[in-house]
């Protein structure tokens, strides 16, 4: 398993979202577009919750981009 470095500006701004629970949208890879807030994350995955409460496991490797739901 890699390190995680919480020093990785991208790490970092997850936290912040992370803390300020902000609603956030992530595009993957498929396409497919999830809005939630973040509530963890790891050197694997994130773990974000919708709006139904529902918690999805996102692997890393499959974000194209995560941001600030405007």
């Amino acid at each position: 398993m890699s390190e995680f470095n919480t020093d990785l500006p991208s790490i970092r701004k997850v936290q912040g979202y992370t803390k300020d629970k902000n609603l956030v949208e992530v595009k993957l890879i498929t396409n497919d577009l999830l809005v939630g807030t973040v509530l963890w994350q790891d050197p694997n995955c994130i773990c974000l919750q919708d709006s139904n409460n529902l918690q999805v496991l996102i692997f890393r490797h499959s974000i194209g981009f995560i941001r600030p739901k405007s």
